[in-house]
């Protein structure tokens, strides 16, 4: 039977074809789909599931009951980014073995950016050849046993010279039962600092042989490292909408483009001192982590920093976290 034109016939099949077609991708994206962590619902347009983590209950808190809800792994929208939240050891587990690659990975933060030196500061780098290049650079060079074993004195005699300036306030200042009132959270801070410092740039800024010529310098850096710290940990609106970064909401950019500058006017002035202890050959005895990264470095550029760039910015990333109990002493 011939009642059908041969143009008709083929438009059939290409309707055919297309069903066909759909039904198969439409089964793909339900098995993708399937596959895809849950989405908590109440997300908001643009700004997503920012406002429930807004609330006066702790964000972990609601977390928590998202985890109960939506099981041990889920994303949420923070602004125009995607983050995906675990809250089981075997998830985590499964996130940084299996697929470690696919969480490797930093987002561009605005404290990234305008205090870790563009990203250069090894725990905001992104995933990349930098980032495997740092990573060698601290495991090899600054993290590993022996180099940490060549410092060790750094903690013995830290922990000598701090017992030996408690004595010496003890027999000054205790009360006629031979007592005196000392903050332990603040002298186990300021030991844990001086251990970092003198490991990472020789210095020692706090305590009674302190390398500082008067307090006024120790107070500059402890405020630069406390401000870094609680910068870092802030919440930015143009970390969640790129697109409001102009509008600086809070100030809170301006305020970290001033302290990064005053923290690295410091850095600076250290690795200074060391390029010019290196010249006059008076760098002797077991190197700290500025000498290595300038005889690892040696002037060359790392994907793109140069060599002073990225001494500094490792330098700044081993510091402040050590500040955490001192955080924790003064609070």
């Amino acid at each position: 039977m011939d009642f059908l034109s041969p143009s008709l016939n083929s438009a059939i099949v290409g309707v055919i074809a297309i069903i066909l077609f759909s039904q198969y991708f439409l089964r793909r994206s339900k098995v993708g789909l399937a596959k895809t962590p849950p989405i908590p619902e109440g997300a908001w347009p643009i700004i997503g599931h920012l406002p429930l983590l807004g609330g006066t209950k702790p964000p972990y808190r609601t977390l928590g009951a998202m985890a109960d809800k939506h099981g041990p792994a889920f994303t949420i929208q923070l602004g125009f980014h995607r983050a995906l939240v675990v809250s089981s050891w075997e998830m985590a587990k499964e996130c940084f073995t299996t697929n470690d690659l696919a969480v490797s990975s930093r987002p561009q933060l605005v404290a990234a950016k305008h205090m870790g030196y563009n990203s250069a500061v090894f725990g905001f780098a992104p995933y990349g050849s930098f980032w495997r290049e740092l990573r060698k650079l601290a495991t090899l060079e600054l993290l590993s046993s022996s180099r940490l074993e060549q410092l060790s004195y750094v903690r013995v005699s830290e922990v000598e010279t701090s017992l030996k300036e408690l004595y010496t306030l003890w027999t000054k200042r205790k009360n006629e039962s031979g007592q005196i009132l000392v903050e332990m959270k603040q002298w186990f801070a300021d030991l844990t600092l001086n251990v970092i410092l003198r490991m990472i740039a020789g210095k020692r800024y706090y305590g009674d042989h302190s390398d500082a010529g008067d307090k006024e310098v120790a107070r500059r850096c402890q405020k630069a490292l406390e401000e870094f710290l609680r910068y870092t940990g802030l919440f930015v609106v143009s970390d969640a909408i790129p697109c409001l970064g102009w509008l600086d909401i809070g100030g809170h950019e301006k305020a970290m483009k001033k302290v990064a500058k005053e923290f690295d006017t410091i850095l600076e002035e250290w690795l200074e001192e060391h390029k010019q202890k290196r010249a006059s050959g008076e760098a002797k005895g077991p190197q700290d982590f500025m000498d290595v990264m300038l005889s690892v470095l040696d002037g060359k550029d790392l994907e793109g920093f140069d060599a002073d760039t990225v001494n500094k910015a490792t330098s700044m990333v081993r510091i402040p976290f050590s500040l955490l109990g001192f955080n924790c002493a003064s609070s």
